[in-house]
């Protein structure tokens, strides 16, 4: 038992030095970048083909999300004045491959006025598109929007 644990100590070096110095070995043929690719069955392509629209993709894997470039000013209703506090709202939307939102929907209501106003002027935000593999595509987003109270 001696002998094999002087032996281990004796050859351990000799072995990390062996494989420290160990040309690193290439493969002649670089590996293909992976990309990864949705694929829809053909009975849910067939409705949308017809309509001639392209469902957006989620956010997940080899998805970039939009990024939000530009906005407008939202017009304040005449209530504003007597709200204390910042109001939220949600906006669901799809942003297409161009960075326009379209499909608008309030997801948190202040109120018929503001709903119409906050979507007028959502609706001219401008996104870098979301992108699939580097291609922009349309892809589904929910913008909270924060409308402050002017500091008095």
């Amino acid at each position: 038992m001696r002998k094999v644990i002087v032996a281990t100590l004796a050859l351990t070096p000799m072995l990390l030095h062996a494989q420290a110095n160990s040309p690193a070995q290439t493969p002649s043929n670089p590996p293909a970048p992976l990309h990864s690719k949705l694929i829809q069955p053909k009975e849910f392509n067939s409705s949308e083909a017809d309509h001639g629209t392209v469902a957006p993709i989620r956010i997940s894997t080899g998805v970039v999300a939009p990024k939000l470039i530009s906005t407008v000013q939202i017009e304040s209703d005449s209530d504003r004045a007597s709200f204390p506090v910042d109001r939220k709202t949600k906006v669901a939307m799809t942003v297409d491959a161009t960075g326009k939102p379209s499909e608008l929907k309030i997801l948190q209501s202040l109120g018929p006025v503001m709903d119409r106003n906050v979507l007028a002027a959502v609706s001219r935000y401008r996104f870098t598109p979301g992108t699939l593999d580097g291609a922009p595509t349309a892809v589904p987003v929910d913008l909270e929007v924060v409308l402050r109270t002017p500091a008095r």
